[in-house]
């Protein structure tokens, strides 16, 4: 692309959706665990932990996780599905998405509220085994699963792997026959859905590497195979269209296709498949312009789909299981920063202030990947200064590490500040990196009295530990 002059596509006002505070040292509730407040004297708390207490002691930056407002959610989740989907004659069943944020005690807390457990990889198996899930609570998913990863989930007697590929078919069914048994497989169908949000965390539509077309065939082939095998057992259709979903359109459309296929599978071979997951991507809030659904209401729409679908196709109602992730564990955790700079910048349309922090896109690259938007707040103490827009940058080499594209904040934010962003227990440890060889943030699990790490923090010892030397030449 050839050079130009930068003009007002790199500056400008707050956005129209950022509303002006009335008090820019008061939190939007909505946007934070239960457990967070501020104290009298400004400093953000979370289950009685003050913030500054938290970076003297454990660093910054630091993810924060409400234990209680994790288990909280994760049980709402299950209620509220099972009691939308018992009002209409059915079961649900509710599986973590662990790719969100997965450690053996989020296993654990997530099980004890009832939860089951999808996996993606052999090291989300083997942390569900750590934590003693049931592995009949338990799921695999991914589109290219190593033969690793399927000996292990046949081995522990996992309750399903959902099959992504025809070449997945043959090598699930080799490693069964192995073993003298029968594999429990669902089918992931790509229903044709365009959901509205990304385009990287849209997983439905035709032309992208997850699932098996409902329009080319792909999908009835799998079933007709597997329906053959002397060694798998198709025990339902799965289908997940995205994330960060806020209506119930997409789900719905995908509700019909999948019931369609199930409907014609019954007729052709006579089997009732007994399940169908309509996968998760249910959105939770990151900024005052987002505005997810409650679930009770969400669940309750999709149980009233489902059964009139089913009604329409003749056919039973099946079990119905969802793999929500994001919007049980995102809004549980903040992560604390320490400012290190601050710096005025002069545009054609006014200042934009920049407010560097301690991390950046090595603990956060979602602003960067998927253009997410995020808020904050000064953590450390209150301040009668007047709001200015600042956007919250990393320390990182990349003019794209953003933490915070536009928020408000004290006009007299200085250097040692502490900054917290809600809303980021999901996906965000998980696609952390080394960057500029920074260590990775620990996780850090607050509860009433007292405070746990999930996941310690990396050191500069741990990343030159790896790092096998110079190499002499002889």
């Amino acid at each position: 692309m050839p050079a130009h002059i930068s003009g007002v596509l790199h500056a400008g006002p707050s956005p129209v959706w950022l509303p002006y505070p009335d008090d820019v040292n008061a939190l939007m509730p909505s946007l934070w665990s239960a457990h967070v407040d501020k104290d009298a004297d400004g400093v953000l708390t979370v289950a009685g932990h003050r913030a500054t207490d938290l970076a003297e002691e454990y660093g910054s930056p630091l993810y924060v996780l409400d234990v209680d407002d994790l288990r909280t959610r994760a049980r709402r989740f299950v209620d509220a599905f099972s009691a939308s989907f018992d009002a209409v004659g059915t079961r649900a069943r509710t599986y973590y998405a662990g790719k969100a944020l997965l450690t053996s005690a989020i296993a654990q807390w997530v099980a004890g509220e009832g939860m089951g457990i999808d996996t993606c990889s052999l090291g989300e198996l083997m942390t569900a085994k750590r934590a003693g899930v049931d592995p009949s609570v338990v799921g695999l998913h991914g589109n290219s699963k190593s033969d690793a990863e399927i000996a292990f989930a046949l081995d522990w007697g996992i309750a399903r792997i959902v099959v992504d590929s025809l070449d997945e078919i043959d090598r699930i069914e080799a490693a069964a026959s192995a073993r003298g048994m029968r594999a429990p497989v669902m089918i992931r169908v790509t229903v044709g859905v365009e959901a509205h949000t990304h385009d990287f965390i849209a997983t439905a539509h035709e032309d992208q590497k997850f699932g098996l077309s409902l329009h080319s065939g792909a999908a009835r082939t799998a079933a007709d195979r597997i329906l053959a095998s002397s060694h798998l057992d198709l025990i339902g259709l799965h289908s997940h269209i995205g994330s960060q979903i806020f209506d119930r359109s997409g789900f719905e459309v995908a509700a019909r296709r999948i019931a369609g296929l199930r409907a014609e599978i019954q007729r052709d071979h006579g089997v009732v498949l007994a399940e169908i997951d309509l996968g998760g991507g249910f959105g939770m809030r990151y900024t005052s312009q987002d505005t997810p659904p409650p679930i009770e209401d969400m669940a309750a729409q999709l149980a009233e789909v489902v059964a009139k679908t089913c009604a329409d196709e003749g056919t039973d109602l099946p079990v119905v299981s969802f793999e929500p992730g994001r919007a049980i564990v995102g809004p549980a955790v903040f992560t604390l920063y320490t400012v290190g700079t601050v710096k005025p910048v002069e545009t054609e349309t006014g200042v934009r202030t920049y407010v560097s922090v301690d991390g950046g896109m090595s603990d956060n690259v979602r602003t960067a990947l998927y253009d997410a938007d995020y808020s904050c707040t000064l953590a450390s103490r209150s301040t009668p200064a007047e709001p200015v827009v600042v956007r919250v940058v990393g320390s990182h080499c990349e003019s794209g590490d953003i933490v915070v594209r536009d928020e408000y904040l004290p006009g007299d934010v200085r250097a040692g500040d502490l900054v917290a962003v809600p809303g980021t227990g999901a996906y965000c440890q998980p696609l952390s990196s080394n960057y500029n060889l920074t260590p990775r943030p620990g996780v850090l699990a607050v509860r009433t009295g007292r405070a746990d790490w999930l996941i310690r923090p990396e050191t500069h010892d741990d990343l030159l530990a790896r790092d096998c030397g110079p190499i002499v030449d002889s």
